[in-house]
């Protein structure tokens, strides 16, 4: 059995996911399709709108065969750290290839763009490496860096999202000389910031703004996505009471933030260049996560950077914490959330290859980036009252979410 790989957050899973695992059984002809996906708190540094079990029902019930959870240290991290967790965790349970969605659509541009990275990585580092001691933010540094060595204006354009994202896998890829084919396909319709929904296929932030504007699931948002889809984001939020987004959690950073020394502030992951003082300063006047984020945001320090920083406060993940994922060449485990019958299939088959342990839990918590993550999950359901707290927690305990056919 061939597996392709798909590097996923699925919050929610829409349309769109449907089509790229449709796309990438076809180019990849693979018999099993598994999804890496982030946990409880996702890329940009935001919350998931619904847990990762149920998040992890629907995406088994659209043709995903193995759900494997992408580590908190990899998770919340720009794009470099994130696709070197995700790379790596799908290497590790044997895939053969990875799929995923650009703006471009034609891998040659990637596979020609890494030559093109390689044989001027000199040029971009000073580059990169000038720009930020300008003020600029990463991205925007990247962006010029990228432009320097010839690679916005060529056949790819590494200042789209998803081309980035692409070409950091392509790189995970190829820098570590992996037994891995990347495949891309085009994204469809709608682009990833899009906020309005024309359609059956709408971008996961335009979906979720109007389910956080509606509080319900309109007939609207209905089209842009699976019925299991719907049925996972109703019974969620019947069980919890509430979608999560940021502003639920800001009572919880807040307090954090007045009662954390500026010598413990400045050892949290990503508050560096004496940015605890910003945030400390900031602390008495805000209202909202969204006005504090206002107050502190520069040119060097974009939103979806400070959103990151204030997930890392809530879980207290320190700069301690995260050396042990940069240093490592690969990940210390694999982490199965769910599987179809198919999927069981492929691990039995390759689980004795593995040269990782494969996680069922976190009943046996042994391995410190499991204990990160079992902070990370704390830290998501500690919104919820009390006893609801406590039994969405003890999901981690169970054995991962089989869906198979009915007899």
């Amino acid at each position: 059995m061939e597996a392709c790989g798909l590097i996923v957050e699925y919050n929610p899973f829409h349309n769109g996911h449907v089509y790229h695992i449709q796309e990438a059984k076809r180019v990849s002809k693979a018999d099993c399709i598994i999804a890496v996906m982030s946990g409880s708190f996702l890329q940009r540094g935001e919350p998931a709108i619904i847990d990762k079990f149920h998040r992890t029902n629907a995406a088994l019930s659209a043709g995903i065969d193995i759900v494997l959870e992408l580590p908190y240290p990899y998770a919340v991290q720009s794009s470099d750290m994130f696709s070197k967790g995700s790379v790596h965790t799908l290497n590790e349970i044997g895939v053969s290839s990875i799929c995923f969605g650009s703006e471009s659509g034609d891998i040659s541009h990637f596979t020609k763009s890494y030559k093109v990275y390689n044989e001027n990585k000199a040029i971009f580092k000073e580059t990169l490496k000038s720009c930020l001691n300008q003020g600029l933010s990463f991205p925007e540094a990247s962006r010029k860096a990228y432009e320097k060595i010839g690679l916005t204006t060529s056949e790819i354009d590494l200042s789209q999202p998803n081309n980035i994202l692409g070409f950091s896998y392509v790189k995970a890829i190829l820098d570590n000389d992996l037994p891995i084919d990347p495949l891309t396909i085009t994204r469809t319709k709608s682009g990833y910031h899009d906020k309005k929904i024309t359609g059956a296929v709408a971008s996961a932030t335009g979906i979720r703004n109007k389910l956080f504007t509606d509080q319900v699931i309109s007939a609207e948002i209905q089209e842009t996505m699976p019925a299991e889809t719907v049925s996972q984001l109703q019974l969620y939020k019947h069980e919890a009471t509430t979608w999560h987004n940021w502003e639920h959690y800001f009572q919880l950073v807040h307090y954090r933030v007045l009662t954390m020394s500026l010598n413990e502030l400045a050892g949290i992951h990503g508050v560096d260049e004496g940015l605890e003082h910003r945030i400390k300063r900031t602390a008495n006047d805000v209202t909202s996560l969204d006005e504090w984020i206002e107050k502190i945001k520069t040119k060097r320090y974009t939103w979806t950077r400070l959103q990151r920083i204030f997930a890392h406060i809530l879980t207290n993940t320190t700069k301690a914490d995260m050396q042990a994922a940069k240093s490592s060449s690969s990940v210390p485990y694999v982490r199965i959330l769910g599987m179809t019958e198919i999927g069981q299939s492929y691990l039995n088959r390759h689980k004795k290859n593995m040269e990782v342990p494969l996680v069922a839990n976190l009943s046996r918590n042994t391995d410190p980036m499991l204990s990160m993550e079992e902070k990370a999950s704390r830290a998501y359901y500690s919104i919820l009252p009390a006893k609801k707290k406590r039994d969405f927690h003890k999901q981690e305990l169970q054995p991962p979410i089989l869906k198979f056919p009915k007899q």
